[in-house]
């Protein structure tokens, strides 16, 4: 027996994802291997045929893992996809494209007129499906374009794509390399349920990376993802002759760069509406047009999209929302909407050519980009500009790119027909002097500008400009320590601001011993509670919730000493978190969040913080009630059902009492009984160790369906743990999860599954 491998599997509810639960495949599938049906390996002999039969005969036994052990393999002919199949590239595989010109050709359809010829088409490519369930390509292996498929609109024989699918349902994109895509790396048309982790794209020197064309239910993680036109964009078009959904989307833990275009963005083929995205943790290096862009063109409702812990460097223009007219989609569409979005914990860096403005441009009337909120924001632009006329710039209401906007006259935000914007905690600067305003508004209602800091251009007339505004609101400061210049013009000025549901100001609550305060700035309410500098003080909210169970309390405070002033949190007189750390803020108008979690009871709560030294509290601004996700539920592997394996204890870090050996063979599996109380959308987490120098691949299959076949790749030794992930659909009541070894290498060490 090999030395102990350690694979724990955390499986966290996703609310609002329904994911895939693929059918057809056996809970353990046999592998086909391409050069058992012919293909060689050699790199110069067309192995397409020896491909397809190794495809065909998986599909015909119910479907199984079609491998390619080391080698490359030159493919010249379209290779169709069947369900129920997982394309598994070992390490140092890979296939390439051929300059052959013998692939599909490109299939008639009657939407072309919607949306431009590469997205209109789908047979010409190096890989294609429709209307297929369960498949995946997974291994540490490579495709490779190898600088042979068409970056513009191809002839009869070429390819302009390696995967191309449409209509499907289950699809696993891990591990995987791609090279020189063509036009797109990937393109897929109204695929649902789809999973990727740890993919990798490399097309710079072709065109698009992923174009993800409606779609319900992706998630992404850990992916490095660059492309030349766009890296990870989401588009709804006509070419399937419908309007199609778009929502339910996850992408955290990813890198994206764009040479001439865009990184992260939605559009411009907007048909279908868009709701429910979430993008943590994305790391931006580049990008010609936006970083973040966000329009609709062509119709499209795009609502509640939500971006955190984002950073950007060397993009144009490094966000972008806006609203045109083009109405390219069939029957008759309107004009969209944008709506209900919020970035938090943002920063970008502009870079100095080409050089837009971030702006958010809506339509008049009904069609006004609105509830967009903007937290703890901070981007430096490139300036350099002299200051310019101040008159709303040209717009072509037909182009989505930045550029069809005129010179904004702002060097940072530039807001036209929006309504219901607000920028909290947040900044803009630039690297050259810029005698601009840092924020021109026009033709809005209901802007807030809370705690916003600007930096002041030497002939600048003024920091923050509103034109035909209603209802504005400012407080912050530009760079010279004074408060922020205002000009405005037709417009009023209202700083009564609604609060967000689960507010509860300071101000409101009861403090002692302790002073009411608005002297310093950038405060949400009427102020905020200075303490005394005494132990004991406190400061204690009424907080109702409707239900029982976890929630976050979120405090919001300033701290402009060099000292941390520890706070102990109490509920209903329990203490539940004990000598809080509230560490210095740079002064006592800068301000940031604390969060606790804990349980409240239904209806009434009290919540209280209150100082456990003799400085007292931090100045408290409010306090943010949510409810919170409730915690996993923890199934060990020494509890599970084991098959061609043992309990051990002898290598660190394992949960409970133990972890499971698997024996090296084929087919050696850990199985748990997992309840769910609903059926619903899950997130299997996989944390493993690997010591030795080679993947240890798994089926990892629920209720007897394979549902994605993780790599599980070498980690340093057997005391070190990683993690895959794998999204899933459960039934209601009892679920089997079972992660079998599909190799001779046999499984990783399992230690425990989290639900």
């Amino acid at each position: 027996m090999r030395p102990r491998r350690l694979l724990r599997v955390a499986l966290a509810i996703t609310a609002g994802v329904l994911l895939a639960g693929a059918v057809g495949q056996p809970a353990f599938a046999a592998t086909y291997n391409v050069k058992n049906y012919g293909a060689t390996g050699n790199g110069s002999t067309n192995d397409s045929a020896a491909i397809q039969k190794a495809i065909d005969a998986a599909a015909a036994a119910g479907g199984g893992i079609v491998q390619f052990p080391s080698g490359t393999y030159k493919s010249a002919n379209t290779i169709h996809l069947k369900s129920n199949i997982t394309v598994q590239l070992d390490a140092g595989s890979t296939v390439v494209g051929s300059s052959a010109d013998a692939y599909d050709p490109p299939e008639p359809n009657q939407w072309d007129a919607y949306q431009d010829y590469g997205h209109s088409h789908f047979h010409n490519a190096m890989f294609y499906g429709d209307r297929l369930n369960n498949i995946g390509f997974t291994g540490t292996g490579t495709l490779d374009g190898g600088g042979n498929l068409i970056t513009g609109n191809p002839a009869s024989g070429e390819a302009d794509k390696i995967i191309s699918l449409t209509r499907c349902d289950g699809l696993v994109l891990n591990d995987i390399t791609m090279r020189r895509g063509g036009h797109f790396a990937i393109l897929t048309n109204n695929c649902n349920n789809i999973t990727s982790d740890h993919l990798k794209i490399f097309t710079a020197t072709d065109r698009d990376a992923w174009n993800i064309i409606s779609a319900t239910n992706v998630t992404i993680t850990n992916g490095d993802i660059n492309g030349n036109d766009d890296a990870i964009v989401f588009k709804s078009d006509y070419a399937l002759g419908a309007k199609l959904p778009n929502g339910h989307v996850r992408v955290t833990d990813t890198h994206a760069s764009a040479g001439c275009c865009n990184a992260l963005m939605f559009g411009s083929e907007t048909c279908g509406d868009f709701t429910d995205y979430v993008f943590e943790r994305i790391s931006i290096t580049g990008a010609n047009k936006s970083g973040l862009g966000m329009v609709s063109m062509d119709g499209a409702n795009i609502t509640d999209v939500h971006y955190k812990d984002i950073t950007m460097s060397g993009v144009s223009s490094p966000i972008m929302q806006k609203i045109g007219t083009r109405r390219r989609c069939g029957n008759s569409p309107g004009v969209g909407h944008i709506s209900n979005i919020t970035y938090e914990n943002v920063t970008g860096v502009g870079k100095s050519s080409p050089v837009y403005s971030p702006t958010l441009w809506g339509e008049a009337g009904g069609n006004q980009i609105s509830n967009v909120t903007f937290t703890n924001v901070h981007l430096t632009l490139p300036g350099g500009s002299s200051a310019i006329s101040t008159g709303v710039p040209s717009n072509d209401p037909n182009n989505y790119n930045p550029n069809s906007i005129g010179t904004r006259p702002a060097y940072g935000w530039y807001v036209h027909n929006a309504t219901n914007i607000s920028f909290i905690d947040s900044s803009v600067d630039f690297q050259s002097n810029d005698n601009r305003p840092a924020v021109i508004a026009n033709t809005a209602s209901n802007l807030n500008f809370s705690n916003f800091t600007a930096e002041r251009g030497t002939g600048s007339a003024y920091d923050v400009g509103f034109q035909s505004v209603s209802g504005y609101c400012v407080t912050g400061q530009n760079t010279t320590g004074g408060a922020l210049r205002v000009n405005a013009s037709s417009s009023t000025e209202n700083c009564v601001i609604t609060p967000p549901p689960g507010r509860y100001e300071a101000e409101d609550a009861t403090y002692s011993p302790g002073v009411f305060e608005n002297t310093h700035t950038g405060y949400s309410g009427t102020g905020y509670v200075n303490s005394d500098n005494v132990l004991g003080a406190y400061v204690q909210w009424n907080v109702p919730a409707d239900a029982a169970g976890p929630h976050t309390l979120k405090f919001r405070y300033a701290n402009g000493t060099t000292a941390d002033r520890p706070m102990d949190i109490t509920v209903n007189g329990t203490t539940v978190a004990t000598a809080v750390s509230f560490p210095p803020t740079a002064n006592w108008d800068t301000w940031a969040t604390i969060t606790v979690t804990t349980a409240l009871a239904a209806g009434a709560n009290t919540v209280r913080a209150s100082a456990t030294t003799a400085g007292g509290d931090p100045n408290l601004d409010y306090v943010d009630v949510a409810i919170a996700a409730p915690p996993p539920t923890r199934y060990e592997a020494e509890n599970a059902v084991i098959s061609q394996g043992v309990v051990e204890a002898n290598h660190l870090g394992f949960s409970g009492t133990g972890f499971v050996n698997t024996d090296n063979i084929t087919g050696s599996y850990v199985e748990w009984t997992v309840n769910a109380t609903t059926a619903g959308s899950a997130t299997l987490r996989i944390a493993y160790a690997n010591g030795t120098t080679a993947s240890r691949p798994a089926a990892v299959s629920v209720n007897g369906t394979i549902v994605a076949t993780p790599s599980f790749a070498a980690t340093t030794n057997w005391d070190t743990w990683a993690t895959a992930s794998v999204p899933v659909t459960l039934a209601a009541g009892a679920n089997t999860v079972r992660v079998t070894a599909t190799t001779s290498g046999g499984c990783a060490n399992l230690d425990y599954l989290d639900v």
